[in-house]
């Protein structure tokens, strides 16, 4: 993309609604990134301490998540491996290309967050909904991060046919867990079959484990902390796959395949497979401040680093898909290690990491959350950061647990997170699709040219229809899930 001259928006009167854009842009920092701030004299992007090959590893981490376990359940409903193969690498084509984009339009507004990128690019109004929209995905992923904790720990005390008269059955896969593990210590299951305690209830453990862990990791102001176990939780993701695979190629005996769909039933379904995809792909939020860390951030240098991470992430995700799919057909469940029986042990640790990945990754999604809530706040109301600090410490505590109950009793109610990936996979196609392309119309138009050559329209076309894609990914993909919702 050519440059284009001068910054955008640089002087814009859209910023007249607050003056602390600069505290914060430092609060929705993407808390694994460190940049070098903004200074007061200057506000163009200074050089960062990140390599090319460090940033490739910082995107995969983004990309890589939880959401890998809805993708076999994403390539059944896409109507089996062809199909979701093509609907990825096509969707693939324009992930990269909105990653390259918003660091273009990084570069041109001399921003350092998506949300700010938005906002100087494209306006208040768009920068006020793309506020809103990240504070209400963050919201629906924590959700999800709970349903999650719910099925691993409810699996592991499943207790396989056969063994049920084995008050031993399925204790090894429950001390592999984190809160179930001092239960299982702690009381002796009973022999009678089919007997169920409160304490072993699905929304007991979600509330127990909420509250003592991820609630306590929410409330401080920074989470700087957690880089380690966020390190270990990146491990873990990889292990889940590699476990996925592995069981795929070397299968257990009572692991047989109902049904194995080779087409989509109607052409329409395809479409049910895009909010998955759109959720595990979007990294697209933090990939501004690790392009701005970047020692040298040059949007052709992006463009490889990318490409690269996605290349990888396609990977990981399409082997996930492929061998879960093929192992338990149109049988699979929304979260794939369900299927699997309670009494495997690597898949019981598999469900453990997968536990240790959402505590590190719930709190991390509120911090961005609640940094969004507490910028629309201060911008409201237009009280700077210094002049708040005794009424922030308050409003901090109240966002939390009001963010964190709210959670918290949703997903006590809905059954899997199917039905969360489906609404907010919506979004995500927002943030990979309409955001961007808005970001390049804008940029292009506000370019001072003389003549316009063909690349330019060529530009402008390819923001509109990201645009439309991305409106119509998002209305679809909402009406649906409403849609299967009410009917259900």
């Amino acid at each position: 993309m050519a440059q284009g001259t001068g910054s955008i928006n640089s002087d814009c009167k859209d910023w007249e609604w607050s003056a602390d854009a600069g505290e914060r842009a430092r609060l929705l920092q993407s808390p694994s990134v460190e940049t070098v701030p903004k200074s007061g004299e200057s506000q163009g992007n200074g050089p960062g301490a990140t390599s090319a090959l460090g940033a490739v590893f910082i995107v995969v981490n983004a990309a890589l998540g939880a959401g890998l376990l809805n993708f076999p359940a994403a390539f059944s409903m896409a109507g089996g491996v062809a199909a979701g193969i093509a609907l990825q690498m096509c969707m693939l084509i324009f992930i990269i290309g909105g990653l390259v984009i918003l660091a273009y339009c990084s570069q041109a507004s001399n921003e350092r967050t998506y949300q700010e990128v938005v906002w100087a690019v494209c306006g208040k109004v768009p920068g006020v909904l793309c506020e809103v929209a990240i504070a209400v995905y963050t919201f629906g992923t924590c959700i999800a991060f709970l349903i999650i904790i719910g099925d691993q720990e409810d699996k592991s005390k499943c207790v396989p046919r056969g063994e049920k008269n084995n008050p031993l059955a399925g204790r090894d896969n429950l001390t592999a867990l984190l809160v179930p593990t001092v239960i299982a210590a702690l009381v002796t299951e009973p022999e009678e079959a089919g007997s169920s305690r409160w304490y072993t209830d699905r929304k007991f453990t979600i509330s127990i484990t909420a509250f003592l862990l991820i609630l306590p990791l929410s409330i401080p102001k920074e989470i700087g902390f957690q880089k380690y176990a966020s390190s270990l939780s990146v491990i873990g993701t990889w292990y889940v796959t590699a476990v996925i695979i592995i069981k795929y190629i070397w299968p257990d005996k009572e692991l047989v395949p109902v049904e194995i769909p080779t087409s989509p039933s109607t052409w329409t379904a395809v479409f049910n497979a895009v909010p998955t995809i759109c959720f595990g792909f979007q990294c697209h939020v933090s990939s501004v401040p690790v392009f701005n860390s970047m020692k040298q951030p040059e949007v052709k240098t992006w463009g490889a680093v990318v490409t690269a991470a996605m290349v990888i992430a396609l990977f990981v995700y399409t082997g996930t898909g492929v061998c879960g799919f093929l192992t338990f057909g149109a049988g699979v469940e929304q979260d794939v290690l369900l299927s699997y029986p309670s009494n495997d042990i690597p898949v019981a640790l598999a469900r453990a990491f997968i536990i240790l990945c959402v505590l590190t990754s719930y709190p991390i999604l509120h911090f961005c959350g609640r940094a969004v809530l507490e910028g629309l706040w201060l911008r409201y109301t237009g009280v700077t950061v210094e002049e708040d600090v005794v009424r922030e410490r308050r409003r901090r505590l109240l966002q939390t647990i009001t963010w964190f109950l709210l959670t918290l009793l949703l997903a006590l109610f809905i059954p899997d997170i199917g039905k969360v990936i489906s609404v907010i996979g919506g979004l995500a196609a927002c943030f990979i699709f309409v955001f961007p392309g808005l970001c390049l119309i804008q940029a292009k138009l506000s370019e001072i040219q003389e003549t316009r050559a063909i690349s330019w329209w060529a530009q402008v076309s390819y923001g509109v229809f990201m645009v439309t894609l991305g409106a119509f990914i998002f209305g679809q993909t909402t009406a649906n899930a409403i849609f299967v919702d009410l009917t259900a």
